[in-house]
């Protein structure tokens, strides 16, 4: 297989924006980055006009293109959903199963492995919400599918052969080792739906709990004398943080506090996106509500927020215009930041020989162009709805 050489005006890499850079590509990996003056002469080149960044990672979709994971939890549900969202820039993600009943944990666990197996373009894994949450912090999710989280359920959570699997869990009802259980057999695990104390959330971390999913919502917030499961999570050096940059889930204020606590290393963009997303249709059935997304936000009929109407496109562009981060930064809070707390820094995330040539091409307003998965391009990913 020859190698490809992509060309364009400016390039992401580690080290910055590479004026006129050039990454050639071969074998679905990225073997070098280069000036374009340095181009190798028998690489197939190819001039790109635009940004060329690291693709995006998202560690939250509950669906896209009209489907909704729970509802669909199938091979051709995953794939649906996983090219809904590439038009957007996201070139991996975690299909997110909202609570259900274990039967269909089950098999949304059968269809993501399958399609992992089957190399579906874009699906790294598996993100369970739940059902092992707090009742009092519910959120959109059914509370009357919440669970104990006993042995059975931990050997279901720890059963996906292909991939990577993240569980979101409320830790003050996670019996004690549940957590060092889990994250053994490399199952990421994360806080959130939750009630619990900071002293709670302290003992998850020294379990092995690394991450807390959508900072801010639906747990205990940072008091003076009460910490909290946002003050456990802004105090911790090692965990990190999904944060929704809709403008509908967190006042920008609050975002930009955890940026200073967390720096943009810890902070991960996440869409929590539903079926609307990249899809013509704004309105779904979640749990028998009917939810509508108007003006980017999902919502039941009683103002609950559902999920959102976000691409991860859209959440890099609110993070440069609502954190006050630079394009770079708010890339790599889409892309590394997610890579690495998935443990998959040494494949994919960055613009880097040895990587995965997972890439997205950007014009002047952060829309995009392009987009590549294992060096294999999609332009019409990128296409408008009809």
């Amino acid at each position: 297989m020859s190698a490809a050489a992509l060309c364009a005006p400016s390039v992401l890499t580690p080290d910055g924006f590479q004026k006129d850079g050039c990454v050639v590509v071969e074998g679905g990996r990225i073997v070098a980055v280069t000036s374009a003056s340095d181009c190798p002469p028998d690489a197939a080149r190819r001039e790109l006009a635009g940004t060329l960044v690291p693709g995006f990672i998202d560690l939250q979709v509950n669906g896209g293109g009209g489907i909704l994971f729970n509802d669909q939890p199938t091979v051709d549900g995953v794939a649906a959903i996983a090219r809904a969202h590439r038009r957007f820039g996201t070139t991996g993600l975690l299909v997110t199963l909202i609570s259900d009943d274990l039967e269909i944990v089950a098999r949304a666990i059968a269809a993501v492995d399958d399609a992992v197996e089957q190399a579906v373009p874009g699906v790294l894994g598996i993100h369970i919400e739940g059902p092992f949450l707090s009742p009092v912090k519910k959120g959109i999710h059914d509370a009357s599918k919440f669970r104990t989280l006993d042995p059975a359920a931990i050997a279901l959570l720890s059963s996906l052969r292909r991939g990577r699997t993240l569980v979101t869990l409320a830790p003050e009802r996670a019996p004690p080792g549940a957590v060092r259980a889990l994250t053994t057999t490399g199952v990421v695990v994360a806080a959130g739906h939750t009630e619990a104390s900071y002293e709670d959330v302290q003992a998850s971390i020294a379990e092995g709990l690394s991450g807390f999913t959508h900072l801010f919502n639906a747990m205990t917030q940072l008091g003076s004398r009460a910490p909290g499961a946002v003050g456990a999570a802004l105090d911790s050096v090692s965990s990190w943080c999904g944060i929704i940059v809709d403008g509908h889930h967190v006042h920008p204020a609050a975002l930009r506090v955890a940026l200073a606590a967390k720096g943009a290393d810890r902070l991960a963009l996440v869409t929590d996106a539903m079926p609307t997303v990249g899809s013509a249709h704004k309105e779904f059935w979640l749990g028998g509500q009917r939810i509508v997304a108007e003006e980017g936000r999902c919502a039941a009929p009683d103002g609950t927020l559902a999920g959102s109407d976000l691409d991860m496109a859209q959440a890099v562009r609110n993070a440069e215009r609502l954190l006050g981060v630079d394009l770079a930064t708010a890339v790599r809070m889409a892309s590394g930041v997610p890579a690495s707390a998935m443990g998959m820094a040494d494949q994919r995330g960055s613009i880097e020989p040895g990587l995965r040539a997972d890439l997205v091409l950007l014009d002047a307003s952060g829309q995009v162009l392009e987009t590549w998965i294992d060096g294999e391009s999609d332009r019409a990913a990128a296409k408008p709805l009809s």
